[in-house]
């Protein structure tokens, strides 16, 4: 038996959505804008506004904005909330199912990122950068990001990076990374110290002259050993028959220092970063510094996820100015 359309219903869109069991008013999804498809259907699969915004690198007022113009556009509510939970409404499930439909027949592409690669020192990454990297991956879920801690010299010379944040002694930025890249900028003076923890020094107790340590156990992190700047420390060290602890991890030598009563060099902005932790000045006449240097691959300079990197490390250290000062 065959079937013929009523007449006046010849074509209808209306018409035949009603015959294969969908609402008439789901039509309307085949011409809804690609961004406002994307920014529903990552709503509803994330069930949160904030997180949906992060993926899609939007703000979330603008995600809202837009979806509630669509509820506007269909006549229908297609979110509630149940208590603090985000969920879908019948109306909301159903065009969700066909956006998903049309999105398999159409083949849409996923929008590749570009992978950004940041070599940091170690130190620095773990102290001043962290939490800046961290709100921004907050604020971008769809970012590809590589992070290379340096811990060495050698590390320096074999990485292959976008962006490059290293220490190094004296005026100039050599050791540096064997990549073609820009002009070398000088972010900041560190000067270093040696630190213990303040529960476990009194005052009048705190060692005043290098004799004096003799009765601490001193940890040191193996990566500071490279460093000639550091030699007024690192002899101490090394002279040392007992009470001493060499570690690859820098994160485990903070925790040495706060936990166990040893003292190791630190920048001396760590008493800022860490209110636990004290410098103890005046035990060595020579100063002991680094520079911290900025460096971008030659061929990565114009692309624009390395920018926006460039200006957050920018803005990070020009926040924290007065962690530098002497």
């Amino acid at each position: 038996m065959s079937f013929t359309e009523p007449a006046g219903r010849q074509g209808s869109a209306e018409f035949r959505w009603a015959q294969d069991g969908s609402e008439p008013w789901l039509a309307q999804a085949a011409s809804i804008d690609t961004d406002v498809a994307q920014y529903f259907l990552v709503s509803a699969r994330c069930g949160c506004f904030m997180q949906a915004a992060r993926s899609l690198n939007v703000r979330s007022t603008l995600l809202r904005k837009q979806l509630a113009q669509l509820e506007q556009e269909l006549q229908h509510t297609l979110f509630s909330f149940q208590g603090s939970v985000l969920s879908l409404t019948r109306e909301g499930q159903q065009l969700q199912a066909k956006l998903t439909a049309l999105a398999h027949e159409r083949k849409l592409p996923v929008v590749e990122q570009p992978l950004i690669r940041l070599a940091v020192a170690e130190s620095i990454l773990h102290d001043i950068l962290g939490r800046d990297l961290i709100a921004l991956l907050r604020r971008n879920a769809s970012v590809r990001l590589e992070i290379i801690a340096l811990d060495s010299e050698l590390s320096l010379r074999a990485v292959s990076a976008d962006v490059v944040l290293w220490l190094a002694p004296g005026d100039s930025p050599s050791p540096g990374p064997s990549f073609a890249t820009h002009q070398p900028q000088r972010l900041a003076c560190l000067d270093y110290l040696p630190h213990i923890a303040k529960r476990y020094s009194r005052v009048t107790a705190r060692p005043d002259i290098p004799d004096d340590l003799a009765d601490f156990m001193l940890v040191q992190w193996q990566h500071d050993r490279q460093f000639d700047s550091f030699r007024p420390w690192n002899e101490v060290v090394e002279q040392r028959l007992a009470g001493v602890v060499q570690m690859q991890s820098y994160e485990l030598m903070l925790e040495m220092i706060r936990c166990s009563a040893c003292i190791g060099l630190l920048p001396m902005y760590m008493s800022r970063y860490d209110r636990g932790l004290v410098a103890l000045p005046g035990l060595f006449e020579q100063p002991m510094q680094l520079n911290a240097w900025l460096a971008v691959n030659a061929d990565s300079q114009n692309v624009s996820e390395v920018q926006t990197l460039i200006e957050l490390i920018h803005h990070t250290f020009n926040e924290r100015q007065e962690w530098f000062q002497p």
